[in-house]
């Protein structure tokens, strides 16, 4: 009999989760709070080691179809001649791929079987014992399984069940962000991240070239709320970027043209938690490791979790095995992703400092991690 798994969150990483399970052979559901499936926001740039991962859940060609892979990576001072950095500091040409958040998502759900996704699910309480465990929601149903996957993001209300709740940490950094039509002033296929003192500008395009994603990062003494959904200001974006290269006024230009969008985030993260798991419950994505996106690793790094987590899941030979598989996820993830929220701080910080001190990302792009759980699933009998 197949493994009943229960998905909370139907975000990015829940969806793959959803579907990365469903590959290997267990029988999931997804509880998703809103009232359908969305992703607000705008652009996210998949690294190789992401991308790998959505190959082995056979979305490669949905990728090429409506990304935008970049052609070339570009790393510039703040009046656009090139900053210094070796090739290993910043996105590789030809390798990274730029997608629209919601495009995603789409190619992740339309893949699951009918009825995977129930909307309308606001996780509140949580219990288990030796046999299973249950979720229970706010609309008074409840779900039991063999495992609980907790992908509610960084607010999680499943995290509470594993470890003592901590709020998250404001970086100090606000980023405007948002959507533009393509420009014909901008190179086709190119990302470009500005940098310069206390604020960075990035700009990539998504959905197949026909759109820019930009975010301008500004330091900011005052925190301000983490959210997808706030407005922001185009004219407070366009005064912390004057005098800088004049393709960045162009973009920001757009934003109150036809097609444009614009929205306001306080960047959050939280120090590594010390354990993801607790019996049958287990953390993933932003639930288990929120992380400030100067790595471009948030999506990616929940995309190898999805990957790992079902790999492993998978060669369970029945539910009694479930926590020990669940152990051997958490020994396998926790290390690397407290690595990649570190570096991800560290990466900011230089950055904002003129492109200085930069991480080396060969480690990170060049993981497998669905080699490395089907090698430790191996060992678990």
């Amino acid at each position: 009999m197949a493994l009943r798994a229960a998905v909370v969150g139907g975000g990015i990483g829940g969806t793959a989760a959803a579907l990365a399970l469903t590959r290997a052979g267990v029988d999931v559901r997804v509880y998703e709070q809103a009232q359908q499936l969305t992703e607000v926001g705008a652009g996210v740039s998949l690294a190789p080691n992401g991308l790998r991962m959505l190959d082995r859940l056979g979305l490669g060609e949905g990728i090429a179809r409506v990304g935008a892979r970049h052609l070339s990576a570009q790393l510039r001072l703040s009046d656009g001649r090139p900053a210094p950095h070796q090739p290993h500091q910043f996105a590789q040409p030809g390798r990274n791929v730029g997608i629209h958040r919601a495009d995603l998502l789409a190619l992740l759900a339309g893949r699951l079987p009918a009825g995977t996704v129930a909307t309308g699910h606001r996780c509140t309480d949580f219990s288990q014992d030796a046999g299973g465990a249950t979720v229970f929601f706010a609309n008074g149903a409840a779900a039991s399984a063999d495992v609980v996957i907790g992908a509610d993001g960084i607010h999680s209300v499943l995290q509470g069940f594993v470890v003592a709740p901590a709020e998250p940490v404001f970086s100090g950094v606000v980023a405007y962000r948002g959507l533009v039509p393509g420009l014909a002033e901008y190179p086709a296929g190119t990302m470009r991240m500005w940098v310069g003192e206390r604020k960075h500008f990035l700009v990539f395009p998504v959905r197949a070239g026909q759109l820019l994603n930009y975010v301008g990062f500004v330091s900011s003494d005052t925190s301000v709320r983490e959210s997808w959904s706030a407005a922001g200001d185009p004219a407070a974006l366009a005064a912390h970027f004057a005098g800088w290269d004049p393709v960045i006024g162009q973009v920001i230009a757009a934003i109150t043209g036809p097609g444009g969008s614009g929205f306001a985030w306080g960047m959050y993260d939280r120090a590594p938690l010390p354990r993801w798991s607790s019996g049958r419950l287990t953390l993933l994505g932003d639930a288990a490791h929120p992380m400030l996106p100067h790595l471009g690793q948030g999506v990616n790094q929940a995309l190898e979790d999805a990957v790992a987590l079902a790999a492993l899941l998978g060669s369970c030979a029945g539910p009694a095995g479930v926590p020990r598989a669940l152990a051997a996820y958490e020994q396998l993830r926790r290390e690397r992703t407290a690595r990649v929220q570190l570096g991800s701080r560290r990466n900011g910080a230089g950055y904002d400092s003129s492109g200085s001190q930069l991480t080396d990302r060969r480690w990170i792009y060049s993981y497998d991690a669905w080699a490395e759980a089907a090698a430790l699933a191996g060992t678990l009998g």
